[in-house]
């Protein structure tokens, strides 16, 4: 089933043309699509010429390439992709598809393929003796519960014994196919269970209240679809307001958030207070604002007076960024595969600006930008200061040298 081929040279016609009302059909088909998109009407148009002569030639094939404008190579793609097209001749009474999926397997699809074969041929793909019959096998064909069965044209005849489908195949064969009902072939209903019906079992009372004429009687709701009463005891609040007494000032509400949250001006993942587990950085001891002087910050590590704190925006407590700008214009730091406008704009508060300067960093420079950036592990990941290096040395043309590629 993988490999699909055009039939052989020996039966393919020397032509094909639509009939008129086919043609007129595929007209319309086409004139759906939006100008510039009529190759999507390949499918369709393939289908009808399939349902209008059995199978898929090669003039079949030119014929809608033409149509569609096709390369006649893009047309045939799409015939031998699709398993619906038959691309060798078939019967002119009935083409069978034999399901052999496990469900049909383990019911009786190799009984089913020994009488196809008996009747006409060992192997699939070939007709019969006089042109009126093929058969092939298919995957699953959607009737599990109703195994083993088959389809022909645009019917299914399901629960097959090989004896009931030898009668049906004998039918079509004969040109009396039309006398066979499609659908189950045991008695059944659909699918449902052979005994009869097993659920919905109970009549349907007349006296119902929603059939009494004129009468609806809306049911009490559930606990979940209605609003329950809550008595005033359990719940005061919902019921009673509250004294004016009682109610708290603006300001003892935010002395009162400022001593459970601690100072909000501090930095990601900084503490907020004294004692605080499982931050990254000191807590923040007294703001500048409330003493006068500069802020201070508490931590474990004896040197973390002396290491300035970088913020979001790359700068310093006094507002300088952390490296030096270099003079002349900035260059265009985007071309680095991993930065964005976003991490541009964060790398030039930061007073990078240069291919050079990124190019320079050291490995505690490169952890300091990372750590602004909040991505750890980013630079090296994507190899910005080997990306920054070719374009100082020979712009976009060593890095092309160098990458393969251009930058982005």
């Amino acid at each position: 089933m993988s490999v699909r081929r055009l039939a052989d040279e020996s039966v393919q016609p020397a032509s094909f043309a639509f009939s008129n009302d086919n043609a007129a059909w595929a007209q319309k088909r086409i004139a759906m699509y939006p100008e510039g998109r009529q190759q999507s009407a390949v499918i369709p148009l393939l289908m009808r010429a399939q349902e209008q002569d059995g199978w898929i030639s090669r003039a079949t094939i030119e014929t809608v390439a033409d149509m569609l404008d096709m390369p006649y190579i893009r047309v045939l793609e799409v015939a031998t992709f699709y398993t619906q097209f038959q691309l060798q001749p078939v019967g002119t009474r009935a083409h069978i598809q034999v399901c052999g999926t496990t469900p049909c397997m383990l019911r009786g699809a190799e009984d089913i393929k020994a009488v196809c074969q008996k009747h006409i041929h060992a192997d699939p793909h070939h007709l019969n003796a006089d042109g009126t019959l093929s058969w092939e096998e298919v995957e699953c064909a959607g009737a599990c519960v109703n195994a083993p069965m088959v389809t022909i044209g645009f019917d299914t005849y399901e629960d097959l014994t090989p004896e009931r489908f030898e009668e049906i195949l004998i039918a079509f064969r004969d040109g009396k196919g039309d006398t066979i009902k499609p659908g189950p072939q045991n008695g059944r209903k659909f699918s449902a269970p052979l005994s009869g019906q097993v659920t919905l079992l109970e009549p349907i009372r007349p006296d119902a209240p929603h059939r009494q004429s004129g009468i609806v009687e809306e049911p009490d709701a559930t606990a979940p679809g209605r609003m329950r009463d809550i008595p005033e005891e359990a719940a005061p609040a919902l019921r009673t307001p509250v004294p004016e007494e009682d109610k708290a000032s603006v300001e003892e509400v935010e002395a009162e958030k400022s001593e459970t949250m601690g100072d909000t001006r501090r930095e990601p993942d900084q503490a907020g207070r004294e004692g605080a587990t499982g931050a990254e950085s000191p807590a923040i001891e007294k703001t500048g604002s409330e003493t006068g002087e500069e802020t201070k910050t508490t931590g474990r590590s004896g040197d973390s007076e002396n290491r300035p704190l970088a913020t979001a925006l790359g700068t310093t407590p006094d507002s300088t960024p952390m490296f030096e700008r270099p003079a002349g214009a900035p260059d265009d730091l985007k071309l680095i595969s991993g930065v964005g406008p976003g991490i541009e704009a964060k790398l030039n508060s930061l007073g990078i600006i240069t291919y050079a300067q990124i190019a320079a960093l050291s490995d505690a420079d490169s952890e300091r930008v990372e750590a602004v950036l909040n991505f750890k592990g980013r630079m090296n990941r994507d190899n910005w200061k080997g990306q920054a290096k070719a374009l100082v040395d020979g712009g976009i043309d060593e890095y092309v040298r160098v990458f393969g590629k251009k930058p982005r």
